[in-house]
């Protein structure tokens, strides 16, 4: 157990680590053998926290890397690099953002529209989505279905339920409906549309698009392994894993198939124990991790911990059991410093994230996709705080504006 002095205190009042009976699985009738083995390590790492109002997430950053285009990808310091041009994955990310305001302003709103125009353009009319612009505005390789078309199915179904305006909405479930039918043989792709899909049926249960669309990400993404050291469906861990966990958790859960929703529950228990190293998190670095390498292990990445935030909270919201929240309240602390290198990611005075974790210190540069990552955690935080403190988060007004 480390000095509780020791640790980052924007954000949490006090924070102790101490072993929790609470059992990680929710209602779910049966534990196998399996189960009880990750529980027992996922208990291990459990964290009760006094949590204080933590930082609001900040936008300004982002606003700084939108243009009239787009969302700049790279950053020089926090200078916008605007010759690296414009990533998909990285204005759908900024979609699902802006939509996930309980109350966004009226500049949210209007990089919600544009980040839904931008999409829009580079989807093609067989539902497949282009994935990168030049600065010159022109568009890099053939449209495909790989982690650009899924990211933006995820950002689509998110701006269809969540959209901030009818218009949004509106355009979001047709591009959604346009492009659910394609499916991608690739496991991370067909995650981040699952989740679009589960999205879509929190407001249109039934949505056929949407539930062949998380039926068939269950059979390629597969089951996890028997072996409770290593319960992944991949021989190898590599970027955004907990996506996989909570894709697998949210086909369980709509389809209403038990097994699936074990699946989850275990890859995701097995995973939030795996990425945690003396009570912090301690994620899977840039090059990915295997059985039998060392840890922890450089650079680490704020999109390997946006990943396991949304997947904790998804867990505890499907099971109804609060322990989840451990991973939530990890991931911010990361933020916050408590991680291996014991340095803030977040830039209070610019509204950026750093790039990455060294052993030592952290990228200068605060591009994107850390800061959409930053972003992304800080909102499941404030959801944190919120239950906590007893006070219901007021979902966006159904009537929007137009």
């Amino acid at each position: 157990m480390r000095d509780a002095a020791s640790l980052p205190t924007s954000g949490f009042s006090a924070i102790v680590v101490m072993r929790s009976c609470a059992r990680p699985w929710g209602t779910l009738s049966h534990c196998s053998g399996r189960q009880r083995a990750c529980e027992a390590a996922l208990a291990s790492l459990r964290i009760v926290m006094t949590f204080s109002p933590g930082p609001v997430p900040p936008f300004r950053h982002l606003q700084r890397l939108t243009d009239t285009v787009g969302l700049v990808a790279r950053t020089d310091g926090i200078v916008p690099r605007r010759g690296d041009g414009y990533r998909v994955e990285d204005v759908a990310c900024g979609l699902v953002v802006v939509c996930r305001e309980p109350s966004p302003s009226a500049e949210l709103v209007t990089l919600g529209r544009r980040y839904l125009y931008f999409l829009a353009q580079a989807q093609a009319a067989d539902g497949k989505f282009r994935g990168r612009l030049g600065d010159d505005r022109r568009w890099r390789g053939p449209p495909g279905a790989r982690d650009a078309w899924g990211r933006s199915l995820w950002a689509l179904g998110t701006a269809a339920a969540r959209g901030p305006t009818t218009g949004i909405r509106e355009e979001a479930r047709a591009r959604f409906d346009a492009s659910a039918a394609v499916g991608s043989p690739y496991p991370h792709s067909m995650a981040f549309a699952a989740l679009g899909a589960a999205e879509i049926l929190e407001r249109w249960p039934g949505h056929p698009g949407a539930l062949a669309l998380l039926a068939v990400a269950g059979t390629v993404i597969g089951e996890p392994t028997a072996d409770a050291a290593w319960s992944w469906p991949a021989p190898r861990l590599s970027y955004a894993n907990a996506a996989i966990a909570e894709a697998v958790i949210a086909a369980g859960e709509k389809l209403g198939r038990d097994h699936l929703l074990r699946d989850g529950l275990r890859m995701l228990g097995w995973l939030l124990a795996s990425e945690t190293r003396n009570g912090h998190l301690s994620v899977v670095p840039a090059g990915g991790w295997g059985r039998g390498e060392n840890r922890p292990a450089f650079d680490q990445y704020p999109s390997q911990v946006a990943a396991l935030a949304d997947a904790c909270a998804r867990a505890a919201a499907v099971t109804g059991d609060t322990s989840w929240l451990t991973g939530v309240e990890m991931s911010v602390a990361w933020l916050l410093g408590d991680n291996d290198a014991r340095v803030p990611m977040l830039d209070e005075r610019t509204g950026g994230c750093s790039d990455a974790l060294s052993r030592t210190s952290r990228s200068r540069n605060q591009g994107a996709e850390s800061t959409l990552a930053m972003i992304s955690v800080l909102q499941q935080g404030r959801r944190l705080d919120a239950a906590l403190a007893g006070r219901p988060m007021r979902p966006p007004d159904p009537a929007g504006i137009v």
